[in-house]
Formats: structure tokens, C-alpha cells, sequence
């Protein structure tokens, strides 16, 4: 396993961050680590990155304690933090080079060049840090995390504040890292999650109220049911629409736009149509959602 963390406890004072918290993270997964605000997501990677000292437990990288061997544990990670901490005044070459030299890099100009090419900062890469845009700030980060070449890569909330392009772009970069390296990345951007991680562990109150795969999680948290909506072109009653086939419930969102609670996993479209037709409705739309990660996120962090 790339990290194993046991009964990792991280008190502040009176204040209980983290509550005997344990999990693994296999070589090659990449990971979401969510929670709301305050649930102790930083804490937990800040102790994995030897950033600070946890109260109790114990918890290694790559086979190093990451209190006896904190030397090592760095080496071994990439760490980009929630607020990306750069050196405003330095050019981009200039800070790469500088942080070639904290690892002792062999070979630093042929390293920075292909970081700077797997990141996608060639056309800012000759600017100072302080003039980029917030995207390429990103890409900066996750250059520094990745020049090293790591074998575990920890990145906090690394898609915050980026357009919709420059969040496609971060995605796709880190799946394609996540194909060579571990990687556990926290983020509230659910869709993210869903379209890069592998494996969810979702906290609350410092504690693990979820580890598993995404759709089994929302299987065994959700149930076996889906959503449907549909718009007529007249009104409608809710016990009218429950009389549907697996129908659960019915919600009406507004005027004629109702959303249909559905259980099992018979699609009802097809019924949907049959009761317009039997009821004198015209279907003006009619569309499957599956539920989300979002609706199990909630479900174990209200």
C-alpha cells in the first residue's frame, strides 16, 4: 500500500480535528478525499505530508513512518496545498529551478522543460508567478509537486476558483499523472470526483463515514432507485403520477415539471408515455438521472 494511516488522532487544543481516523490507499489509485468544511480534510494531509505531527496513531508512505522517517516520506510525496504557497516574484523557470535544487535534482533544465511541457505552462513559462492567472498558479503548483518525480502525489482542493476550461485541463492532467502515480486529492467539486477518482472517503466531524468505490457507495447509501423528469403540457396530480409502475413519489418542481422517485431498475419511460396517453397529456420532456454522489455526500454530512 502506497499510505496506510491507523487510529490517526489530531487534537488542537480541546478541539478534536481528526477522531481515530484509518484507511489505505493502494499504488495507482487516485483517491477522493471529501468532506465539508472543517471536517478535517487539510489536517489529515498535512500529517500524511509531515507538515505537522499527529496526536496519536501512527500512519506510513510507501512503507516510511512518517514520523521516524519524515525525510523520506517527503521524498516520496508530492504535495500541493490548498492555498498554493508561491514565491510571487520569481519567474516561472526561475521557481522550478529552485525547487529542482531542494530535491537535489540531477539533470534540472531537461526536468524543468518537461515539467513545464506536462503541465501546459510553455506559453506563460518566461513570466513572473505573480502575473499568471489563477489556472497557471495551479499548474505551477502541481509542477513543483510533480518535479521530483513522486510516487504518491497529495493535492488539496486543486481545481479551486478555475474556469470550466482550465478545470478540464487540471482533470485530464491529473488522470493522466494518476495513470503512474497514487494520488489523494480533496475536492467539493463532486463532478470531479466522479470523473477522475476510483475511490471515495468521505468525513464528517473527523471521523470516516464512507470508503468505497463511487457506485457502490451510492448504491448502498441511496438504495437501488433513480430519478426521472417529466414536463406535460397540462396539469397533473401527485397520487395520479404515483399510480405509475415503481413510481416511489412525485415532486412537483414547478408548473408542469414533475420529478418521479423511482425504485428498482425497470426503466419507466415507456410507462410514462403509456399514462400520458391514457391521461390526455402531451410529454414535453422526459429525462433519467441517475442519483449522484452529491445526494451521498449530503445524505452522510448534514
Amino acid at each position: 500500500m502506497s499510505i496506510v494511516v491507523n487510529n490517526i488522532t489530531k487534537l488542537y487544543g480541546e478541539q478534536k480535528a481528526l477522531d481515530n481516523i484509518s484507511f489505505e490507499v493502494g499504488a495507482g489509485e487516485i483517491v477522493g478525499f471529501l468532506g465539508p468544511n472543517g471536517a478535517g480534510k487539510s489536517t489529515m494531509m498535512k500529517i500524511l505530508t509531515c507538515f505537522i505531527p499527529q496526536t496519536s496513531g501512527t500512519a506510513s508512505v510507501c512503507g516510511f513512518d512518517i514520523a521516524e522517517q519524515s525525510l523520506e516520506v517527503r521524498r516520496q510525496v508530492g504535495y500541493l496545498p490548498e492555498h498554493n504557497p508561491l514565491y510571487l516574484d520569481m519567474y516561472v523557470k526561475e521557481y522550478l529551478e529552485f525547487i529542482a535544487g531542494l530535491h537535489h535534482i540531477k539533470n534540472v533544465k531537461e526536468r524543468i522543460a518537461e515539467m513545464i511541457e506536462v503541465t501546459g505552462l510553455q506559453v506563460e513559462q518566461k513570466k513572473k508567478i505573480g502575473a499568471l492567472s489563477k489556472g497557471y498558479r495551479q499548474r505551477v503548483g502541481l509542477a513543483q509537486a510533480l518535479i521530483h518525480d513522486p510516487k504518491v502525489l497529495i493535492l488539496d482542493e486543486p481545481t479551486t476558483g478555475l474556469d470550466p476550461n482550465q478545470l478540464a485541463e487540471i482533470r485530464n492532467l491529473i488522470i493522466a499523472v494518476g495513470k503512474q502515480k497514487t494520488v489523494m486529492l480533496s475536492t467539493h467539486i463532486m463532478q470531479e470526483v466522479e470523473a477522475m477518482c476510483d475511490r471515495v472517503i468521505i468525513v464528517n466531524k473527523g471521523q470516516i463515514v464512507a470508503n468505497d468505490v463511487t457506485s457502490t457507495l451510492q448504491k448502498t447509501q441511496l438504495g437501488n432507485k433513480y430519478l426521472i423528469m417529466v414536463e406535460f403540457d397540462k396539469p397533473t396530480s401527485r397520487n395520479s403520477l404515483k399510480s405509475i409502475g415503481h413510481v416511489l413519489d412525485a415532486k412537483n418542481i414547478k408548473d408542469n415539471v414533475w420529478q418521479l422517485e423511482v425504485g428498482g431498475e425497470k426503466d419507466i419511460r415507456p410507462d410514462v408515455f403509456q399514462y400520458a396517453v391514457k391521461n390526455g397529456l402531451a410529454v414535453l420532456m422526459l429525462n433519467k438521472e441517475e442519483q449522484k454522489l452529491e445526494d451521498v455526500f449530503k445524505k452522510l454530512t448534514k
